[in-house]
């Protein structure tokens, strides 16, 4: 017969706790709710980008196939305006790429005695929530303006799309700045 110690709730409650406690998390205190809650904003943001990337992909598959046909004896050589858009398509695939991998890497503010003991977290990621807020924003009018649009279209809208991307950079540089403490 188990001893009854194993089922006192209280005695439960303790041990779990002084785990929690020597794992560095109790799931009630606000900061780690906000930590959890950083993570999954920066991994929708990513998905965003994924989703822009896998579209930028398909057009620029549609393009060459549209644009760039297989060689021939009256054509050898492909046209150098449509082997340049295909290139620039491929740069913005990855350049999306990038960003979806830097947004997938950004730090949070750490969770241990000397950061608590230098700087408050919970208000460190509430800074965060603003540039977070930006940072979906910017990733969905990205995915937006490339959503289910063909190669030629995204390519009139490169300047745009790159500008988009800076901005995107910017408000990771940002948002790291918060975490390092060089932000105002």
């Amino acid at each position: 017969m188990p001893s009854l110690a194993f089922y006192d709730a209280g005695r439960l409650r303790q041990i779990a706790t002084n785990l929690f406690y020597g794992w560095g998390y109790n799931f009630y205190r606000l900061e780690n709710q906000l930590r959890a809650d950083d993570q999954l904003v920066r991994s929708k943001a990513a998905g965003l980008l994924g989703i822009a990337m896998a579209s930028v992909t398909t057009a620029e598959t549609d393009y060459r196939r549209d644009f760039l046909p297989p060689p021939t004896r009256q054509k050898p050589f492909p046209d150098p305006a449509a082997v340049a858009g295909a290139q620039n398509l491929e740069r913005l695939a990855r350049a999306i790429g990038a960003l979806e991998a830097l947004i997938q890497q950004q730090p949070v503010p750490e969770n241990d005695r000397m950061t608590q003991r230098y700087r408050q977290e919970a208000p460190t990621l509430k800074t965060l929530t603003h540039w977070d807020e930006q940072l979906v924003g910017q990733c969905e009018l990205l995915r937006f303006m490339v959503k289910e649009q063909n190669g030629a279209s995204i390519l009139k809208d490169l300047p745009e799309l790159e500008s988009g991307l800076d901005a995107i950079r910017g408000t990771l540089q940002s948002r790291e700045a918060v975490l390092l403490d060089r932000s105002s």
